[in-house]
């Protein structure tokens, strides 16, 4: 039993082509039979109405023994002619003329009524010699009377005869068709029975179920591109890390709107490996492998957003570490100064040396906390202070900073805070040692968080070489940095993360750069404005 697609189909194709190859030739022979069968009527009328019209058969006819003249005139015409029979009779029927001459005298076998009307007339009937195709035509003396008729015929036998030399040769040529045919047909089969590993009709309905279900249900995301990379599939997780909808089959990539560096990335030639980009509201991490050459491209997505934010919460702690590492140096090589004027006697200068020292770190705490009462941003401050410090650079909370605790909004996440201020300082305390380097100065870094206007308000200004006016709208696309060594990370994920919170970024130049993030407390219908 056929149970594989292939099969089935080469069982049906192949019965179809035996069916059209047999009605084809069926229809072949009943058209040639009839064309010949035409051919005879014609060449029996033919010979019939020559001889009816022979001076030769219309003097005999009125002749005292009409048999002897016609008789072998007749078998003569006969021969020459290749009919089968002729047959001269009077206008009753009874024959002159016969090719068994045991026949002649004897009444005609056929109908002669039309011919003695005067009409030539054909028919098909079975007379002495068997079934035939005959014509009868009346002969006319002077005054158009019926003086005789005249018949002229070819067997059935014979027509066999004549058809069987091109029915065989159209046996032979519907043979050779069905066998050129089913050859194609069991090619072809092969040809899908390894493209389907011989499996059947449910199998493939099943697999494609099967192939539906899990495209759907991964939670990476998966672009199938063909070879002018026009989308071929797009599955759901694609879609969401993408903010993709409708539907996309035949969309060109560079038609779907993403961010021009994706785009880029995913109609280059080149595969890539996980490389890291910005949608409006994700980081995603792209790699993309070539099914073949000019067979089109699939393209893997992951969504990297939360481990992005982590990433940068550890970078946070891994800083706070450093700094508290820093400060427990610094506290021991103090405590060891105090330890060391109390041997010495100086007592009052050690009490004068703890306590300003004391001073000093508290003031900075006292600020942040009286002025930051969000616990994340406060210790994002004092953690970022303190590495500051250690770099060699003033970070400054201006004084009209304050932002009370519980004035932020559920919405608005304490890790999109890390990564806003967190971001922006790193970038304004890079640039300002940078032009420290340059032209010599105590560098600084100043920072405003408040609430205004509905808004949250932050704002880091640096004292560094400042931002380009013409490359504003470069700062905050993905790959755009003035450092070395650098990602060109930062500044994209600031203004990803205020637009996925409905707000808009600022950049001036004082003494340096300055960059001022509003993010409104309530949410918003609009998306983030970033400067282009």
């Amino acid at each position: 039993m056929l149970r594989s697609l292939a099969g089935q189909l080469f069982a049906v194709q192949v019965v179809i082509v035996a069916a059209v190859v047999a009605g084809g030739a069926v229809l072949a022979y009943l058209f040639t039979a009839h064309r010949y069968e035409e051919s005879v009527r014609r060449q029996a009328t033919a010979v019939a109405v020559a001889l009816a019209d022979s001076p030769t058969v219309r003097t005999a006819a009125a002749g005292p023994d009409p048999s002897a003249v016609l008789q072998p005139y007749a078998e003569q015409v006969r021969i020459d002619t290749g009919v089968d029979f002729i047959t001269v009779m009077d206008p009753h029927g009874i024959r002159w003329t016969h090719r068994d001459p045991a026949q002649i005298g004897k009444p005609y076998v056929g109908h002669i009524q039309q011919a003695l009307d005067g009409q030539v007339y054909a028919e098909t009937a079975t007379g002495t010699l068997g079934p035939s195709v005959r014509v009868i035509a009346p002969v006319l003396d002077g005054d158009r009377r019926v003086v005789g008729l005249v018949s002229a015929g070819i067997t059935l036998h014979a027509i066999s005869d004549q058809l069987r030399t091109p029915l065989l040769a159209l046996t032979g040529v519907a043979a050779a068709a069905l066998l050129l045919g089913g050859a194609g047909t069991y090619l072809a089969n092969s040809r899908l029975r390894r493209h389907t590993h011989g499996m059947g009709a449910d199998e493939l309905s099943h697999l494609y179920d099967y192939h539906q279900a899990t495209l759907h249900s991964v939670r990476e995301g998966l672009v199938l591109l063909d070879g002018a990379r026009r989308v071929v599939l797009c599955n759901d997780a694609a879609r969401e890390l993408l903010g993709l909808d409708g539907d996309l089959t035949g969309v060109p990539v560079d038609a779907l709107g993403l961010p021009g560096s994706l785009t880029r990335a995913l109609t280059a030639p080149a595969p890539v490996r996980d490389e890291v980009h910005l949608t409006a509201e994700r980081v995603v991490l792209l790699n993309t492998s070539a099914v073949g050459p000019g067979l089109g491209t699939v393209v893997t997505l992951r969504d990297h957003t939360e481990l992005q934010g982590l990433t940068g919460e550890l970078d946070t702690v891994r800083g706070f570490a450093d700094a508290l590492a820093a400060q427990a140096h610094e506290a021991a090589n103090r405590l060891h100064a105090v330890v060391s004027l109390i041997e010495l006697g100086r007592h009052q200068d050690a009490v004068e040396f703890a306590t300003a020292e004391l001073a000093l770190a508290q003031r900075l705490t006292d600020k942040v906390v009286a002025a930051v009462g969000e616990p994340v941003l406060a210790a994002l401050l004092l953690g970022k202070a303190a590495q500051a410090a250690e770099r060699g650079v003033d970070l400054v909370l201006t004084e009209d900073s304050r932002i009370d605790d519980g004035v932020l909004p559920d919405h608005l996440a304490a890790r999109d805070l890390v990564t806003l201020l967190g971001n922006l300082i790193d970038n304004a305390v890079d640039a300002a040692i940078e032009n420290a380097a340059r032209h010599p100065g105590t560098p600084e870094v100043t920072v405003t968080a408040r609430v205004d206007d509905g808004d949250l308000l932050l704002r880091v200004a640096d004292t560094g070489a400042g931002i380009d006016p013409g490359a504003v709208g470069e700062v905050f696309r993905r790959g755009w940095t003035t450092k070395q060594h650098g990602r060109g990370l930062g500044l994209a994920l600031v203004a990803q993360t205020a637009r996925r919170n409905g707000g808009r970024i600022d950049v001036a130049r004082d003494r340096g750069a300055v960059l001022t993030v509003h993010l409104p407390l309530r949410r918003a219908a609009h998306t983030a404005e970033v400067p282009r």
